[in-house]
């Protein structure tokens, strides 16, 4: 994985002196393309350069511990060089992490659909759940999040609710999610005390860009109604609320969030655009799986990839076989302990997969 670091950091330095040119200064949308690829390229450089230090250092004690110099030197010199080599597989273990191939659709904002799955009422309430735990996590880091559609329940639970998060890294942080989500609770009304198990499915999707989908005009069936539900009394007043039927899949995308019937098209196009665009990523994975081992999970939105037990107040990720008895701190929005040994785990395995390392598999 190290064949090209010089070509690296000659890139590097090529972006460097363009930033200093008149021409690119003078083109803010060149010169913010070429600041967000400097930005992304220079902690990689710097652990370049980092080893480079390291294996000159080392270099540098061999030589002299080859000198055969005094016992007492020689045992320090033998400390050195042992210290050296621990900080080198360090090293050289943090940049294989950030030379791995990077997921294009890190730095893209997201769509979160949540679905109550089986337990009727109690699966609803605990969509409700999941969909304030996502909202807390996407406030503690300064996201922003808007509703695209929901359906809400009599008792103050979820249908279904869509919604988008918009912030640089939000698929990143958030891809993993994708899948069911089981919980193993006493309802508010179960007299009896009796422990239900409820499921929801939760589909993560990277939102797309009109170059990213193409979508024909006359593949679309565009109905206008009236809106229902929670959201202020201006919604009963006009037809604002958009539905958009994609001939061709047969998707249905509805909204009815916003005020006025041109953001709600918008909003639904955008919407639309994600999942087509999660269709054709879908089978470019199901292609790749074909050479390679999928990393956590399959994200299928059948497969059960959490469980959240609330008597034991315990949260449990199947795919990487964690347990976290903080069921109430990550209900609300502290989630990072979660993602990062997601994120970990699929790092690792994909450096087993590309070479750099053995990985690790969950029993």
């Amino acid at each position: 994985m190290f064949d090209n670091l010089d070509a690296i950091l000659t890139k590097y330095d090529d972006i460097s002196a363009s930033l200093s040119n008149p021409e690119i200064i003078g083109d803010q949308d060149a010169y913010r393309k070429l600041m967000k690829e400097f930005s992304n390229i220079s902690p990689l450089a710097d652990k370049i350069r980092e080893r480079a230090g390291l294996l000159g250092d080392l270099a540098d004690a061999q030589a002299m511990l080859d000198d055969r110099p005094d016992r007492e030197l020689r045992e320090f010199l033998a400390e050195e060089s042992d210290s050296l080599k621990a900080k080198l597989e360090a090293v050289e273990q943090e940049l294989k992490v950030m030379l791995l191939p990077k997921d294009p659709n890190d730095d893209r904002n997201v769509v979160i659909e949540i679905r109550a799955g089986a337990g009727g009422e109690e699966a609803a309430l605990f969509a409700g759940v999941l969909y304030r735990m996502y909202g807390m996590y996407a406030e503690q880091k300064g996201w922003r999040l808007e509703i695209v559609d929901a359906n809400e329940t009599e008792i103050g639970g979820y249908k279904e609710i869509v919604f988008t998060i918009e912030a640089d890294g939000a698929y990143s942080r958030l891809k993993f999610e994708s899948g069911v989500h089981r919980v193993q609770r006493v309802p508010a009304t179960e007299s009896s005390g009796r422990i239900h198990t409820s499921t929801v499915t939760v589909a993560v999707l990277a939102e797309a860009g009109e170059v990213d989908v193409d979508i024909n005009p006359n593949d679309l069936e565009v109905d206008t109604f009236r809106a229902s539900g929670a959201g202020g009394q201006h919604i009963n007043k006009t037809d604002s609320a958009i539905r958009i039927t994609h001939k061709p899949t047969g998707i249905v995308v509805t909204c009815q969030d916003q005020r006025s019937q041109h953001k709600n098209r918008d909003r639904a196009m955008a919407v639309l655009r994600s999942r087509l665009y999660d269709i054709a990523l879908t089978e470019q994975a199901s292609d790749l799986a074909q050479t390679r081992k999928e990393q956590v999970g399959t994200g299928s939105r059948n497969e059960r990839i959490r469980t959240y037990n609330y008597p034991q107040g315990r949260v449990t990720d199947h795919r990487i076989n964690l347990t976290l008895y903080r069921i109430n701190e990550i209900l609300n929005g502290d989630l990072d302990e979660l993602i990062d040994s997601l994120i970990t785990f699929d790092q690792a395995e994909k450096l087993g997969a590309y070479g750099g390392g053995d990985g690790v598999r969950a029993s």
